[in-house]
């Protein structure tokens, strides 16, 4: 699997996020530096459950949407005396 990467402005965003959550839920308060440390370590120890989720997911939906496809070729076929 290729590693996630995030760039600057996405990890910016990011850690913003996590130090505003931190602070209004846990009132624990990170510097910059730190909120990007503790996003990495989130990334390379749980960032893969998340990853596989989102895998598993999109191919549930494509499954979903194969089957569909399926279903309308049955639809539009036309008789015969031919039996499948």
């Amino acid at each position: 699997m290729a590693e996630v990467e995030f760039n600057k402005d996405e990890k910016e965003i990011l850690s913003r996020k996590l130090q505003m959550y931190l602070k209004e839920e846990l009132d624990f308060e990170v510097g910059q530096f730190d909120a990007v440390f503790l996003l990495d370590f989130i990334g390379e120890e749980i960032g893969a459950y998340f990853y596989n989720r989102g895998l598993y997911d999109a191919q549930a939906l494509v499954e979903s949407k194969l089957e569909s496809i399926t279903d309308a070729f049955y639809e539009i076929e036309k008789p015969t005396e031919l039996a499948r």
